[in-house]
């Protein structure tokens, strides 16, 4: 895999974003033909629309061995269904088995990190030539770390090899070793960290990851850089102030306020798939509860003033999810960082959408060239 072989642009799909992203997200990254995420953007219409096509899109490229595609299809399928179905659980398993066995023989390693009385899962991509460094990756609310696998091809065709790890409430070590969302993220970085015996990395997080990773480097000294994409400082400050203080007065009422969300998810059928993945995330049982927990993740969380480290900060100008208002907010809080760097992708660039979806050959030119500044600067 190499930046040649990545498409760029962000395609129209669908003409809704919360279905055009993720077949976005499939096609940029390397594992969707197109002409597949074409057909699915057409035939899918609503929430139950999603699940048969993407199982029918996958279960025709199995049959035909184009693993790479069927494993994404099943992830892809797997994404918008809820923890009630009992398929979902299927369709992980499903993805796993075909990733592994389309990239197990470029050397892709497959991990559990002891943790907790239980595991972290994770993968390893060795580097090619001489080894210049260590990437640490991971993802955030709703990521698998395999998805990441082009990015890191491409780092490993530089030099430096990538350990991609998922943490309490992520992935595999949610679904197969049932450990419960934990914003500390220092815990499971130290466990993968003296697991694979490394004392000199760059962190790198992607979306909600591009919090958790600030908050890692605040109180892990074994990382030397810290690369953020896609997060945001305080998720509390994301709503304006007057949306601020009508949330503060709902949660002086916690019975009325879970009333509205149930009816809210009853309603609304995106709504319902972001708070019940939520609930599984965090084993919360209450909606509320697990959209707290969604929201810990706070600048007092962060910790930025602790963080001393050089800083990359990836910011799409048109993210649906984080505004544009939290990239200066980051940047603005890294008072003691060794170096900071904030770059804005626009639509100019096809980079603009959340973590650079359209332009992955261009975020990983910008991260490849800042790290060789960083580590030539401090020889």
């Amino acid at each position: 895999m190499t930046e040649d072989t990545l498409p760029i642009g962000y395609v129209p799909f669908h003409k809704k974003q919360l279905f055009n992203f993720q077949f976005n997200r499939w096609y940029t990254l390397g594992f969707a033909r197109y002409e597949d995420m074409e057909q699915a953007g057409k035939r899918i219409h609503s929430f139950s629309d999603w699940k048969p096509v993407l199982i029918d899109l996958a279960e025709k490229a199995e049959q035909e061995k184009r693993y790479k595609n069927a494993a994404i299809y099943y992830r892809a399928a797997e994404f918008y269904i809820t923890q009630k179905d009992p398929d979902k659980l299927k369709f992980y398993d499903k993805f796993i088995e075909l990733f592994y066995k389309e990239y197990e023989k470029v050397g892709v390693t497959k991990h559990k990190i002891p943790y907790q009385k239980s595991f972290l899962h994770a993968m390893h991509v060795p580097a090619k030539g001489k080894l210049k460094g260590t990437i640490l990756m991971h993802g955030g609310f709703d990521s698998f770390v395999e998805e990441f696998y082009t990015m890191m091809a491409i780092f490993a065709q530089h030099g430096y090899e990538v350990i991609a790890y998922e943490g309490p409430g992520q992935g595999g070590t949610r679904r197969k070793y049932n450990l419960a969302w934990d914003e500390h993220w220092e815990k499971p970085t130290k466990a993968a960290l003296d697991f694979f015996k490394k004392d000199d990395v760059t962190i790198y997080g992607i979306s909600m990851g591009g919090h958790l990773c600030l908050r890692a480097a605040a109180f892990e000294p074994r990382i030397k850089r810290v690369i953020s994409s896609g997060g945001a400082l305080d998720y509390w400050k994301i709503p304006g102030p007057i949306s601020r203080g009508f949330l503060k007065l709902f949660l002086k009422f916690p019975n009325f306020t879970t009333k509205q969300l149930v009816k809210k998810m009853n309603k609304d059928e995106h709504h319902n798939w972001f708070v019940e993945n939520s609930m599984y995330i965090s084993k919360k049982d209450d909606p509320l509860d697990a959209m707290l927990t969604m929201f810990s993740m706070t600048e007092k969380n962060a910790q930025p003033k602790n963080i001393t480290q050089d800083v990359l900060v990836l910011t799409g100008r048109n993210d649906h999810f984080i505004p544009i208002k939290m990239h200066n907010l980051l940047l603005k809080s890294l008072t003691n960082a060794q170096s900071v760097k904030g770059i804005v992708y626009t639509k100019d660039t096809q980079a603009h959408n959340h973590c650079q979806i359209g332009n992955i050959p261009l975020v990983t030119k910008d991260i490849l060239e800042w790290l060789e500044q960083t580590q030539n600067n401090n020889f």
